[in-house]
């Protein structure tokens, strides 16, 4: 039974966790375009809410159920779908929450579910990313590892790439639209392409490296970001297509975890700290200074003062320009909830801050290496507190301050000549050729 709207329909979509479930809602934001609807303003009531959820923590699967109860109260008689990891997760849990109209636990049959609000037909892909300077682009869902500490294998446990040939055409139609920085991103995406290589010979295979290739031959000014990688996935044929690719940044996020070989037993992560640091090392002699940032999980079950001290060591070594650093909090339903030998929660706090003044000294050193370099940086906007000091991000992975800022050098790319260190950004001037404003196609 088709749901009866107003004359006009409008929608509200709101989005927590990862960067493939920020490409998924606006896949959905799309469809719904499509079908007629238009997005609200804030504080303008919709007349159907969609809520994509995240259950990597007890904590966002907490901030799921409230967020669903706010729109809710603040747009009642809505309908109200939610889909997600938490939906999948825990599907009777989010039906029988307030307003819960429509619970989608398979991205596969979003078409069907959401045909009862008018979508005849799901979109080949995105032409836009609402709310931010780069395009994220899902190229692969799901994960076959069994990492104790995570629950997203479960949830997202069928291996799944897009075709080559469809990836392409929505970053060709992303860049004829303006976009100039495209994030290939997925839930593992150095496995992109597993699935799509069974049964064929290998010189048919097409793995990240081929996409890469494939990606260079598109028309358009634009560059190419990487995101999360397993270091062992960082292979020599990985680091040839990107050095073929004037396009592809220098810039790779390596997940470490620990540096403990101990704890990344635990973990069950499938290298050590030795194997990790030897791919740092070929990939940094590959690259042109390339960066390299990591994630690091701080207080796992059983970690000691001497196990953290292996982190450190390994966090220097590595050279990391950034550290994104969580305290390792209980995950139920995984291996490692049920894991003796807690670290109490004034070491845990403890050991992030000494990460943290870490990252800080790693920082300085590889930015201070960029001095007199000319960088390519998407611009974001302007410092608040320097009126016509214009921010951005490099290609590097390093924010970059320059003076000069405009309304249209936003969402562009100019290139910076670094000239000093601040703090914990770099400075300099618009050395671009022509540092006129251009005009970008209306999206």
């Amino acid at each position: 039974m088709m749901r009866r709207m107003t004359a006009v329909k409008t929608c509200r979509l709101v989005t927590l966790g990862c960067k493939v479930n920020q490409y998924e809602t606006q896949y959905v934001k799309e469809a719904l375009e499509a079908a007629g609807y238009r997005e609200v303003a804030a504080n303008e009531p919709a007349d159907l809410c969609v809520v994509n959820t995240c259950t990597v923590t007890m904590e966002g699967d907490a901030k799921g159920r409230q967020l669903i109860r706010r729109l809710h109260h603040e747009n009642p008689g809505a309908a109200l779908v939610v889909m997600g990891c938490y939906a999948t997760r825990e599907p009777d849990t989010i039906a029988r929450l307030p307003g819960v109209t429509h619970v989608i636990t398979d991205k596969q049959r979003l078409g069907e579910e959401l045909r009862e609000f008018g979508v005849l037909e799901m979109p080949a892909g995105i032409t836009r990313f609402d709310g931010h300077q780069r395009a994220f682009v899902k190229v692969q869902d799901g994960c076959l590892l069994n990492c104790t500490f995570c629950i997203i294998p479960k949830v997202r446990p069928v291996l799944r790439s897009r075709p080559p040939e469809e990836i392409t055409a929505e970053v060709a139609g992303l860049a004829a639209n303006g976009v100039q920085e495209i994030v290939l991103t997925g839930i593992h995406l150095g496995h992109y392409g597993l699935d799509l290589c069974k049964g064929k010979p290998k010189h048919a295979w097409r793995r990240l490296w081929h996409l890469l290739d494939l990606l260079n031959d598109i028309p358009g000014d634009f560059r190419i970001r990487l995101s999360s990688l397993e270091a062992a996935e960082a292979r020599d044929e990985l680091a040839a297509a990107m050095r073929r690719s004037p396009r592809v940044v220098p810039h790779l996020h390596l997940c470490l975890q620990s540096g403990s070989d101990v704890i990344l037993e635990r973990m069950k992560r499938r290298y050590r700290s030795a194997g990790f640091l030897e791919r740092c090392r070929r990939l940094r002699d590959a690259l042109d200074q390339p960066a390299f940032t990591t994630d690091i999980i701080v207080g796992f079950p059983g970690e000691t003062d001497a196990d953290f001290e292996e982190t450190c060591r390994v966090v220097r070594e590595a050279g990391f320009s950034k550290l994104h650093v969580f305290s390792y909090s209980p995950r139920e339903g995984t291996p490692a909830a049920t894991l003796p030998d807690r670290v109490p929660p004034r070491v845990i706090a403890e050991r992030r801050a000494a990460l943290l003044e870490l990252e800080r000294a790693l920082s300085r050193r590889y930015f201070h290496s960029l001095v007199g370099r000319t960088l390519d940086v998407l611009v974001e906007g302007e410092d608040p507190k320097r009126p016509g000091i214009a921010l951005g991000t490099s290609c590097r992975y390093a924010p970059v301050y320059f003076s000069g800022f405009h309304s249209d050098l936003l969402s562009r790319r100019v290139t910076v000549r670094v000239s000093r260190v601040e703090g914990t950004a770099l400075f300099g001037e618009n050395a671009s050729r022509d540092a006129a404003p251009i005009a970008l196609p209306v999206v």
